[in-house]
């Protein structure tokens, strides 16, 4: 049996990815959590075979998820499922050691093969995501892009600055270098551009 953990943060959707695993013989469907740091606890409960996480979650987000297992270096294997058809989104995940990216409308008997096929240690990855993965590298840091993150979401250098525990200069000076080089001309467009390539 495959042991799969699921982790997406809508009620709806993990019902039914739930659902449509349980009628595989040879998939059990072992927990399930609305958001990052709650599958994190259900990853080191279960200890699954495989992880299967959107990508935009509360907390922690499925490429953090990711990271976050491949730091830890647990044998849970990690798919994502997610509407971003993003090639910085496939980079980052597989930088961070992801088996599958699949998007969420695909048809539905691809998600068991790929689960068999991650399983057994293989990939399952978008064909053309894939192609384009490679094409259009992210110039940004972790540290940036966190930065960048939270002013998108209209935080002031201040606002920042408490959350991250940086000076306000040392968040102004990390927004400064993305906005150089995303090559635009300021924060919101540096915000927009990272959002639209999966960078953030």
């Amino acid at each position: 049996m495959i042991r799969v953990l699921l982790a997406e943060d809508q009620a709806l959707v993990r019902g039914a990815l739930s659902a449509l695993l349980r009628l595989e013989s040879d998939i059990d469907v072992v927990g399930s959590a609305a958001d990052g740091e709650d599958a994190w606890r259900a990853l080191q409960l279960h200890k699954p075979d495989v992880l299967v996480t959107d990508i935009e979650m509360p907390g922690l987000t499925g490429l953090e998820l990711a990271q976050r297992v491949q730091r830890h270096e647990l044998a849970t294997k990690v798919v994502i499922v997610t509407t971003f058809a993003r090639p910085g989104f496939l980079r980052r995940a597989l930088e961070a050691g992801v088996g599958g990216y699949l998007l969420k409308d695909a048809p539905a008997e691809q998600l068991a093969e790929a689960l068999r096929k991650v399983h057994r240690g293989g990939r399952a990855i978008d064909p053309q995501l894939a192609v384009e993965a490679w094409s259009d590298a992210d110039p940004l840091n972790d540290r940036e892009r966190q930065v960048l993150r939270f002013a998108g979401e209209g935080l002031s250098a201040g606002d920042i600055a408490d959350r991250l525990n940086l000076s306000q200069g040392t968040v102004r000076n990390y927004l400064s270098e993305a906005i150089g080089k995303l090559g635009v001309g300021n924060r919101i467009e540096a915000y927009r551009l990272a959002r639209q390539k999966g960078w953030l």
